[in-house]
């Protein structure tokens, strides 16, 4: 996971710490869309999705990115606005279930929240 890679090529113990936390929350996150779509009739995913596509993006930071705080936010921070946009143009044009929207609704805030902590970190470690 792309935090998780970002986490160990950072050198601020705090940035590590942060970057730890939020993949923990990208987990969460994760785990409630795959019992939405477990619900919906379908199997999980990890791959192939607009999620899976996020993922092998931030997989790839590790290789992308040299030991250091700011590289490592910036990388981080390029997968989240991404990711983002993605689950935006989601909302704005899927006609989902009330249910399912407010799945997805819930998923785009923390991806939301992780983008905008990720641009607070960009201006700290630039």
């Amino acid at each position: 996971m792309g935090y998780e890679a970002a986490a160990e090529k950072a050198k601020n113990a705090g940035l590590k710490q942060t970057l730890r936390d939020q993949a923990a929350k990208r987990r969460e996150t994760i785990r409630i869309l795959n019992e939405e779509i477990v619900r919906l009739g379908g199997e999980r995913r990890e791959k192939g999705s607009t999620m899976g596509a996020a993922h092998r993006a931030f997989t790839g930071l590790a290789d992308a990115f040299q030991d250091s705080n700011k590289a490592a936010v910036e990388r981080v921070e390029e997968g989240e606005d991404y990711i983002e946009k993605k689950f935006r143009e989601a909302l704005d044009g899927a006609d989902f279930t009330p249910e399912t929207r407010s799945v997805v609704q819930r998923a785009h805030t923390e991806i939301s929240a992780g983008e905008r902590l990720t641009d607070r970190l960009e201006d700290q470690f630039d």
